[in-house]
């Protein structure tokens, strides 16, 4: 009996891995996907908590997107700067310091014609300070920093001459805000003028929407 030849052996085919994604949660561009680098490490804000934020949002602005003006301090993949977008807002300013986030967030501008959004390729801090000097203001700023590397303490006092009177901050971290000196927990200095009006956790990620208080000392 004849035997059948044997068949070839299978050489593994070596497939650069597929992007991460997220997902446009609502607006005009709702359930459009987002790649994320993965070379880059980017940590972008889950789905869900971005659903809970911009609910946090739109009640405390009466649902007003159209005259909203954004900053997207640590783009990434522009998962918070395009959610304003997408629901209306009129200026979205995404900035990150890496080329080659720069450049895929410029391929999904195109792609959605996003021409409300202006990017920025720079350090956060300094064209924060940049922004500041030359009178910019923000209805919404969005602190979605690398945890554990002290970027949140150091941007949220800028935030201050960022923000427009009754301007909100999205602040997301590894830590909570929100501190109880009963349990021997002292409020930090950065945190002296700004207000939590919202707080919640999802897994590690704690994430706050704040609001600046004028008559603070110190503020």
């Amino acid at each position: 009996m004849q035997k059948k030849p044997a068949k070839p052996a299978k050489v593994p085919v070596h497939r650069p891995p597929l992007a991460n994604q997220v997902r446009i949660i609502g607006g005009a561009w709702k359930r459009t996907t987002l790649p994320v680098l993965d070379a880059l490490g980017l940590r972008p804000t889950p789905d869900r908590v971005r659903e809970t934020v911009f609910n946090w949002i739109n009640h405390l602005r009466g649902g007003e997107w159209a005259q909203a003006e954004c900053l997207d301090l640590f783009a990434g993949s522009g998962a918070l700067g395009f959610e304003a977008a997408s629901r209306g807002a009129c200026a979205v300013t995404m900035v990150d310091a890496h080329s080659p986030v720069i450049n895929q967030l410029a391929a999904v501008k195109t792609k959605l014609r996003a021409e409300q959004v202006h990017l920025v390729r720079g350090d956060a801090l300094a064209t924060a300070q940049n922004l500041a000097a030359r009178g910019a203001r923000f209805d919404l700023i969005f602190l979605d920093p690398p945890y554990q590397q002290d970027f949140l303490a150091r941007a949220l006092p800028l935030c201050a001459a960022l923000l427009k009177e009754g301007g909100l901050v999205y602040a997301e971290s590894g830590l909570p805000l929100t501190f109880d000196e009963a349990d021997g927990v002292a409020r930090p200095d950065w945190m002296g003028p700004w207000e939590v009006i919202r707080a919640d956790k999802a897994g590690t990620v704690f994430f706050h929407l704040l609001s600046y208080n004028k008559a603070t000392p110190g503020a």
